[in-house]
């Protein structure tokens, strides 16, 4: 098991934090989808400072044994106990190691007054639909899609932008 830590980072540091998640979120969809046509970004900047300029967010460096391994956004609502995670990634040459789990442990034990985790997952994201059912417990508990659109969040950008699963957990 490593040791895994976190480092809440200053807005100094948001414009790599915004290329990590630009660079590792854009995998998935050209694996899936080919390189987008257009200059339309996968991810835009806007997309990613919504949380990180969000003052319910913290925005963490993660670090296993002392080795920066990835980074994740939690929006926390001390109010509810329902908090969210926005944006998580584990850089790519860490995958299979168990690092991911580690990490959604930590973050479990960082933030024990949470009632119930929530996040969004594109539904093409296999790896991570697996990880969050499969390895740290979440449900599925809504689908968005062009029957069932968001009222929340704007639709008609690309298909693989209005397509999402709403993953649950309720913790204890």
């Amino acid at each position: 098991m490593a040791n895994i830590t976190f480092k809440r980072l200053g807005e100094q540091e948001y414009a790599k934090f915004r290329e990590d998640v630009k660079k590792i979120f854009s995998i998935a969809v050209i694996e899936t989808f080919g390189n987008p046509d257009d200059q339309e970004e996968i991810i835009p900047d806007n997309d990613i400072n919504v949380s990180l300029y969000n003052p319910q967010c913290e925005t963490l460096a993660i670090y296993a044994d002392g080795e920066k391994i990835g980074g994740v956004v939690v929006k926390i609502d001390s109010q509810t106990g329902i908090n969210w995670v926005d944006l998580f990634y584990i850089y790519p040459d860490k995958h299979g190691k168990g690092l991911g789990l580690q990490t959604w442990q930590s973050l479990e034990k960082r933030y024990p007054h949470t009632k119930i985790w929530r996040l969004i997952t594109p539904y093409f994201e296999k790896r991570n639909i697996h990880f969050y059912v499969n390895k740290c417990g979440f449900k599925i508990v809504e689908f968005f899609n062009k029957a069932h659109q968001d009222p929340g969040r704007p639709c008609g950008r690309n298909d693989f932008q209005d397509e999402y699963f709403i993953f649950e957990k309720i913790s204890g």
